[in-house]
């Protein structure tokens, strides 16, 4: 039986039962398992690694685990540099596909600009193939979905609070500069345009029509959005999140 050493770093340990969090652990097998396969038979999703060191040096998800490695897992948060630098998979764009238990954060992340797909009846294999097929990053509550070998960009949302899981994804993939508020449809993602008054007038209820001159429409579900009474708070919940971007469960 082969052994090799493995430590995970950071917020990995967030996926180990607690005897095994922030401590060396011993992995024994048979011949010689990818180290893709060995990081998550500890129940650890690969698409949460960003960095993997074997006996110091850099080595991608196929590397073959040999007797007596030392085997460094490192998150995003804790990334190292190592040289040749090793990539594990391409830079992913800030576009997401959510599972049917992030609604509150998929409405989040289009309030903000960000192109993100989301049905309250999305299969698991649905989700795993859009989210390759699309290259858009997977954010997910079931550790599950992640282990499944076509996802390569993904992440397990922690907090169980909306707000919150906002900041950590925001945070998570340094989003803050890439924010474009009120520039999608809350309901549909579409991209929203500049539409003249007269063009929807008669669209409009006639309060709107009297109190507001700015519109813009969804150019996928048609909608038509103006600054009403709840733009205020959007706004100052965009402001909040942007001053003060602390995720307290990490």
């Amino acid at each position: 039986m082969n052994r090799a050493e493995f430590c995970f770093h950071a917020e990995l340990n967030d996926f180990l039962p607690r005897e095994s969090k922030k401590v060396t652990l011993t992995h024994q097998f048979n011949n010689h398992p990818s180290i893709k396969d060995s990081i998550e038979s500890f129940g650890i999703p690969h698409p949460e690694v960003e960095t993997i060191a074997v006996n110091g040096k850099a080595v991608d998800f196929s590397y073959p685990v040999q007797d007596g490695d030392r085997c460094d897992i490192y998150p995003i948060s804790q990334s190292v540099e190592l040289s040749p630098r090793v990539s594990l998979r391409p830079q992913p764009e800030p576009r997401f596909v959510l599972d049917i238990h992030l609604g509150k954060l998929a409405g989040f992340l289009r309030m903000l600009g960000f192109d993100t797909l989301y049905r309250n009846d999305y299969p698991d294999e649905e989700l795993a193939r859009v989210s390759s097929t699309e290259n858009r990053i997977l954010l997910t509550r079931d550790i599950g979905l992640l282990k499944r070998g076509i996802v390569t960009q993904g992440y397990w949302v922690r907090s169980t609070n909306p707000h919150e899981r906002l900041e950590e994804v925001l945070r998570r993939f340094q989003l803050l500069d890439a924010i474009t508020p009120f520039s999608r449809c809350i309901h549909c993602n579409g991209l929203l345009e500049t539409v003249t008054k007269n063009s929807i007038l008669e669209r409009l209820e006639p309060r709107t029509r009297e109190n507001y001159e700015e519109f813009r429409r969804c150019n996928s579900c048609d909608k038509i959005y103006w600054k009403g009474s709840h733009y205020e708070k959007m706004q100052e919940f965009i402001q909040g999140v942007i001053r003060n971007p602390v995720v307290k469960h990490l």
